[in-house]
């Protein structure tokens, strides 16, 4: 069950008529459950003995299982799914302790029809323990940065990375108030919430563009990276995320 933990702003106009706009699939909900695919980590990253953090990681909230979706390396804070949990520690697919949430929103509609001009905000911020490295590297090899110059628009090549379906890649459906939809081969299962979504520059690089939120009848859908960095600036009065390529930390 999602419960809103900070209020957040609704338009009131009218009901979207596209019938895929109904109540959210069950695969979007958190779980505690083993991933069908064994996880995959970046090789060589840090001893043995230290946890490292990387978007596309496993993490876990007492009884969910949620995909971490993207981590700023200057202030130490990692994001995921606000719906995951909101409260509390988090800690890796082996029990070991990553951070504590810091602050959380999740106004996801629960069981009812949405409307495509609706506000929707879904984040956590996780503030991280100090003895834990930090990878900016998606499983898949490719640095994860951020590019506020990055427009979204339908039709534009999109991939999702999730800790039970991995990388998926399709293009944007629609762009709504804070969030879009995605179709054209992006897919997910429970605990794929919270996963970086993700399009590509010319030389490889992964630009973060949302975290993924629920799947709106056939349509992935995702919280839009931007609108989340103003989310978080009107919720905590902070200075939000860094907003500019960083090189690859270790």
């Amino acid at each position: 069950m999602r419960s809103v933990v900070l209020s957040a702003a609704a338009a009131g106009v009218a009901w979207a008529s596209l019938a895929v706009l109904g109540a959210p699939a069950a695969a979007a909900d958190p779980v505690l459950a083993d991933p069908v695919k064994a996880e995959v980590v970046t090789a060589d990253l840090t001893q043995a003995d230290t946890v490292t953090v990387f978007p596309g990681m496993e993490i876990r909230q007492e009884s969910t299982l949620c995909t971490l979706g993207y981590i700023d390396a200057v202030q130490r804070i990692a994001f995921s799914a606000g719906h995951c949990r909101g409260s509390g520690r988090v800690t890796d697919r082996n029990g070991r302790f990553i951070g504590t949430v810091t602050a959380s929103r999740d106004n996801t509609p629960d069981g009812t029809v949405v409307r495509t001009d609706q506000v929707i905000s879904d984040y956590q911020t996780i503030a991280l323990a100090d003895d834990v490295a930090i990878n900016n590297v998606l499983p898949s090899g490719r640095q994860l940065v951020t590019d506020p110059t990055v427009v979204l628009a339908p039709g534009q090549q999109v991939c999702h990375f999730g800790v039970i379906t991995g990388e998926s890649c399709g293009t944007i459906e629609g762009v709504n108030n804070g969030w879009f939809t995605m179709a054209n081969g992006v897919v997910s299962q429970k605990g794929d919430s919270g996963g970086p979504v993700y399009t590509h520059l010319a030389d490889g690089t992964a630009v973060i563009i949302g975290l993924f939120n629920s799947t709106w009848g056939h349509l992935p859908a995702a919280v839009s990276w931007q609108a989340t960095n103003q989310q978080l600036r009107e919720d905590t009065g902070a200075g939000g995320v860094i907003s500019v390529a960083a090189s690859a930390v270790s």
